[in-house]
């Protein structure tokens, strides 16, 4: 296992800084997955830990060690890309083993430790295989072996299950959370998909525009987002925000709404009417046009049809309030009472 720190990493492509000063500690045996939308950064940086890309400047240390211009193949790192990267022709077996191969492992060493890998990933029925024949996660699982052998302080991982099917990456999600359980080992994961971000992490590194928003564990994160790009990313469907005066704004999460077809008291309160309802099992999603803009309500109750009349109120507590750095204002601070006042002053209902 180990730790990794990145000070002041710079990555600059045609005279651009893709990644600036950024500065990073994920922790010893911690699953920690970067998360955000495309072109964010998030996979330069995956790559610079590895050593497949050279940062422009900084440093970057793997279990307290300088790596920073060490070969890829030196760092007890071991990555796991989005599209596998097996070999066609060989086996599962010569797959897992092709790296200890190349090192000169001994082959009955080679052998135990193949078998050992494939037990806990559950392909000791494949090893004689080729890649063709198997499903999607059974390759997954083999690209997870054949890092796995090598013993790495380190897991980064690629978006590795974006190329499966919905109900397929939801059951690799479990199979790697129980893997990082089993193996206790450092795991770094990249992914745009936030649900993924907040199932499997214990913390969640949220970038954009090569700059780090937040990091935090997902249920920090969800109910004290850092700004408002923080709380619209994460969450389905995002937090609703609304302008204010001065610059303010002040937000809260669908399911933070009562959702009534009487009038309701909160902090907030308005009228207005259904424009869509999506039915999704034990949940439903209402979007709820008012005239202060348009708000998306996630309820239990079913009973609302498109074109009601309703209410909304959401409580104080529920309330987040930005100001005009689109930064969350802390209930501790004197701008929160001032979010207040300008809340009041609107007329709602």
């Amino acid at each position: 296992m180990a730790s990794i720190q990145l000070k002041q990493i710079t990555k600059t492509f045609d005279k651009h800084d893709v990644i600036k000063d950024l500065n990073l500690d994920i922790e010893d045996g911690k699953f920690t997955v970067l998360v955000g939308p495309s072109g964010c950064g998030k996979t330069t940086l995956l790559r610079m830990i590895a050593g497949l890309e050279v940062q422009t400047s900084g440093q970057i240390y793997v279990g307290g060690k300088d790596v920073s211009k060490v070969a890829p193949g030196q760092r007890g790192i071991a990555m796991v890309f989005q599209n596998y990267a097996i070999y066609p022709t060989m086996s599962v077996r010569e797959n897992i083993e092709f790296g200890l191969k190349n090192n000169k492992v001994p082959k009955a060493e080679r052998t135990e430790l193949v078998e050992g890998i494939a037990e806990t990933v559950g392909l000791s029925d494949y090893l004689d295989r080729k890649p063709s024949t198997l499903s999607g996660g059974q390759r997954q699982r083999v690209a997870l072996a054949r890092a796995m052998v090598k013993k790495p302080a380190v897991f980064l991982m690629d978006e590795p299950l974006s190329n499966l099917d919905a109900k397929l990456r939801v059951q690799m999600r479990i199979e790697l959370i129980e893997l990082h359980k089993k193996l206790g080992t450092t795991f770094v994961y990249v992914t745009h998909d936030q649900v993924e971000a907040m199932s499997m992490a214990d913390k969640i590194v949220l970038m954009n525009k090569g700059e780090i928003q937040q990091e935090a564990p997902p249920e920090v994160m969800y109910h004290t987002p850092s700004n408002a790009f923080t709380a619209q990313f994460i969450g389905v469907p995002p937090m609703n925000i609304s302008a204010m005066s001065d610059g303010f704004s002040f937000g809260f999460r669908p399911e933070s709404a009562s959702l009534s077809k009487e009038k309701l008291l909160g902090a907030f309160a308005a009228h207005g009417r259904i424009v869509t309802r999506e039915m999704l099992g034990s949940e439903t999603i209402y979007q709820l046009k008012t005239e202060h803009g348009s708000f998306m309500i996630k309820s239990i109750d079913d009973s609302f049809r498109v074109d009601d009349e309703v209410h909304i109120a959401v409580k104080q507590d529920k309330l987040h309030f930005f100001d005009a750095r689109q930064k969350r204002i802390a209930p501790s601070e004197p701008a929160y009472e001032q979010s207040l006042d300008l809340l009041r002053g609107r007329r709602y209902g």
